[in-house]
């Protein structure tokens, strides 16, 4: 098992190479870029895990916005993200 870290795009929706399995850990901004951080067994197979982002008083969709992973900050504090993981 090791720690594993992506780097995240200020986007609505990205698919990353995570392997199976992982544990999603936290999402925080390392240098002012949103990072996530999970716990991988390095041997598993990939697989594309979807990630939402959603601004503060952005829009979300009606239900089920996903498991939370985290909250993030960019350009001082200006701007709140938090990301969900989408099935």
């Amino acid at each position: 098992m090791r720690i594993w870290k992506w780097t995240l795009t200020v986007t609505d929706m990205q698919s990353l190479p995570i392997p199976e399995g992982a544990k999603l850990l936290a999402v925080q901004t390392q240098g002012d870029v949103p990072q996530l951080w999970a716990l991988v067994d390095e041997k598993a197979r990939i697989v594309h895990r979807k990630l939402a982002t959603y601004g503060i008083g952005n829009p979300m969709p009606d239900g089920d916005p996903g498991q939370y992973v985290g909250t993030y900050q960019i350009c001082g504090g200006a701007l709140v993200f938090h990301v969900f993981e989408r099935a």
